[in-house]
């Protein structure tokens, strides 16, 4: 009998104790579901086991944090196990994070209130709000196509999107990316870079650097646009823009100022054979050209730009695309929107928001020099009719970033 009393209270004493267990663990179960679904399905996507995941709705874009609990899978008794001592750990990240949280809010500056100025008048401009209209503003995330996502950087491990636009800083911040992914070797010490300085300006554009969200569908599948929306749900989302006119003449002095035999190639011969009266086969290669002094003018290249064949036959190059085919503001809520004219104090403020400022310093060394103050003597040649036609094209991007409409260039 005593043998029988002592099972008796051994048996109760355990239920006790798994009974304490569920209530410990009950935060981070989600009642009897042993993890959240959002979390697990990711991981095990990245591992390419998917054998024990239901099947899931792709979720909204939306930054929404009150959403209803996702559906509640059943798995072994093993997984379960190592899912609760996963619980354990996960409650500490989540007290660190919130501890790091804390941090930042102490270091807030008077940047946050023109950062929600900023994010603010993307919002109207994408309702409708205001006088523009552009293509593709009402659609959907899911209905952008893949081609046109291959901008949008992810870095998993600080859990950060960043859209690069080029010729607004775009080679520094690629190199602070490249640090952080640590994607790319030092061939001199044999590991990752961990200052974004030394980080070769010629390699940081190189695609297979950086994971994309256009590379998705060949690592996931069909589970990418489930995963881009987990990531751009959760992930920090930030870019950098630029005055629209001073970054198209940015681009002309970088690809057309000097012999550079690509961009010759597929847009400087087109220039100078459709608005130059230069004879097809005349101008081959940049260097014989720009030695026999034929090379692409700025009214060349704007006529280019608002010639309706030029958009039927390809999309612009990234160069000179506008910042909304880029980055879709409309369907991505960026946390941060920095700016060219305020890069050093945004590139600090940015680096403490997303927690690495510990890690690096943004290179400010190398800065582009076209100023604002350029543009009265650039546009000078330009007829006024095309300033206008070309101030049409890039109209939502000064409406939605909130740059001043150049009047002077328009109406001179």
């Amino acid at each position: 009998m005593r043998a029988w009393h002592r099972l008796r209270v051994a048996f109760l004493l355990g239920s006790l104790f798994v009974i304490l267990l569920i209530i410990v663990y009950w935060d981070d179960v989600g009642g009897f579901s042993l993890y959240p679904i959002q979390e697990l399905k990711h991981k095990f996507a990245q591992s390419g086991c998917c054998t024990d995941i239901t099947a899931v709705s792709p979720l909204s874009v939306s930054t929404d944090r009150t959403r209803p609990r996702p559906p509640i899978t059943v798995y072994t008794t093993a997984s379960a196990a190592t899912l609760i001592s996963k619980g354990a750990a996960q409650k500490i990240t989540d007290v660190e994070q919130k501890k790091k949280e804390s941090e930042y809010e102490g270091v807030k500056t008077a940047d946050d209130g023109e950062q929600k100025v900023r994010k603010q008048r993307i919002m109207d401009v994408c309702l409708g709000k205001g006088a523009v209209d552009f293509p593709g503003r009402t659609r959907a995330f899911e209905q952008i196509p893949i081609r046109e996502l291959d901008h949008l950087i992810v870095d998993d491990t600080h859990q950060i999107i960043y859209c690069y636009v080029p010729k607004v800083a775009c080679t520094n911040w690629k190199r602070v990316m490249v640090v952080l992914s640590q994607s790319l070797v030092s061939p001199s010490t044999g590991k990752p870079y961990t200052d974004p300085e030394t980080v070769p300006a010629d390699l940081v554009h190189n695609s297979s650097l950086h994971l994309t969200f256009a590379k998705f569908w060949r690592h996931y599948g069909s589970l990418s646009r489930h995963l881009m929306a987990l990531k751009l749900q959760h992930y920090t989302k930030f870019l950098f823009v630029r005055d629209p006119f001073v970054r198209l003449i940015s681009a002309f002095r970088n690809k057309f100022g000097r012999p550079n035999e690509d961009f010759f190639r597929h847009f400087g011969s087109v220039m100078l054979h459709r608005y130059g009266n230069v004879s097809e086969g005349l101008a081959e290669s940049a260097a014989e050209a720009f030695a026999a002094g034929i090379k692409p003018t700025f009214h060349q290249f704007i006529s280019y730009l608002v010639d309706p064949e030029t958009e039927r036959e390809n999309i612009f190059n990234e160069h000179w695309r506008q910042v909304y085919r880029l980055c879709h503001p409309c369907q991505v809520k960026y946390d941060f929107i920095g700016r060219l004219e305020t890069l050093e104090t945004d590139s600090e403020h940015l680096l403490k928001l997303l927690n690495v400022d510990h890690l690096l310093r943004f290179p400010l060394g190398s800065r582009n020099r076209t100023e604002a103050s350029w543009e009265q003597d650039w546009f000078s040649q330009i007829p006024v009719a095309k300033r206008k036609e070309l101030y049409k094209l890039y109209e939502p991007d000064f409406e939605m970033f909130g740059y001043p409409k150049p009047d002077s260039v328009l109406h001179q």
